[in-house]
């Protein structure tokens, strides 16, 4: 009888090494066939999934037996939490496992939206050297405003910091007097959302879709950010309204913006046509904490959760 059923990748030392001895269905595509998917779990105790697999009520209704899901990654949106806790469930995400590749991407794209230089390329392959064109600014001294100061944020804090990026925070489950706003690289400032977006430099976007953070970033929080501003979405799609973002880069409103994360994921022809034409803009397809040492560390921390949950074999 089946131990384990995954649905998408998982790093292949992990799955040979710490759940040897189980017995184990593993179908990094199992995720694009709800049926099949939905016969899968049906009598098995442990499930391992990415966040494309759809972990619903439907799904779970099927998992009689299930009693410990693994989430490779830490959003857990894409899992019925209110059923598996109904359930007793246990659900396993990589908590930190991931944190430094979503640091790095936000890093590297707060430096390439900044500096601009880097969408360079086409004129200077087109004989072209515009250098007025391609100025950009630095990123030392720029107000950094980070919003939802968790793991990520705080680490987030700690790298802006030491580029000289003055960083501040808002994040509405933390009191002003809580710990976690002084941290060992310096004190951030505790500020409201409206403050911070209209006196960051860039925002960066660290909170789970929930009802109260859906469209968070909208046309009228758009307008009470620096002009000029950048924007960087890793988080999850929806908390930045995208049709607005994109007008508000269209317009000059915004600097420039760094989308990881989408509403539709893939994102489609159709849904893409809405950042036509937005110019300083990184669309990347949900790959901020997709680095190769990240996947490891989150298949192992996974494994190995799922493996002590069952009584190891």
């Amino acid at each position: 009888m089946t131990d384990i059923v995954i649905t998408e990748s998982i790093d292949e030392d992990a799955l040979k090494s710490v759940l040897a001895g189980f017995d184990i269905h593993y179908d990094p595509k199992l995720f694009l066939r709800h049926e099949d998917l939905c016969r899968a779990v049906a009598d098995v105790p442990a499930l391992i999934v990415r966040n494309n697999t759809q972990v619903n009520a439907e799904v779970l209704k099927h998992a009689k037996k299930l009693v410990a899901i693994g989430r490779l990654g830490v959003g857990l949106d894409n899992i019925d939490m209110e059923t598996c806790k109904t359930r007793g469930i246990a659900v396993y995400p990589a908590t930190g496992a991931n944190t430094q590749s979503v640091v790095e991407y936000v890093i590297g794209s707060i430096f390439v939206l900044l500096r601009r230089a880097f969408f360079a390329t086409p004129d200077v392959l087109a004989g072209e050297f515009p250098r007025a064109k391609w100025q950009g600014r630095e990123v030392t001294g720029k107000r950094l405003g980070i919003v939802g100061f968790g793991a990520i944020g705080r680490s987030l804090g700690a790298s802006a910091s030491a580029l000289g990026m003055e960083v501040v925070g808002y994040d509405p489950y933390l009191k002003a007097g809580d710990p976690a706003w002084s941290q060992p690289w310096g004190k951030v400032a505790a500020l409201d959302l409206d403050t911070l977006l209209a006196t960051s430099d860039v925002v960066s976007l660290h909170v789970p879709l929930t009802a109260e953070t859906k469209d968070l970033i909208d046309r009228k929080a758009l307008a009470k950010m620096k002009r000029g501003a950048i924007l960087v979405n890793a988080a999850r799609g929806g908390v930045a309204n995208e049709k607005a973002v994109a007008e508000a880069l269209r317009s000059g409103r915004l600097g420039g913006a760094a989308f990881d994360v989408f509403v539709e994921e893939p994102l489609s022809k159709e849904k893409a046509q809405v950042f036509a034409d937005c110019p300083n803009l990184i669309l990347t397809p949900h790959v901020g904490a997709g680095t190769a040492e990240a996947n490891r560390r989150v298949s192992f921390m996974v494994a190995e959760k799922i493996r002590d949950h069952l009584g190891g074999k």
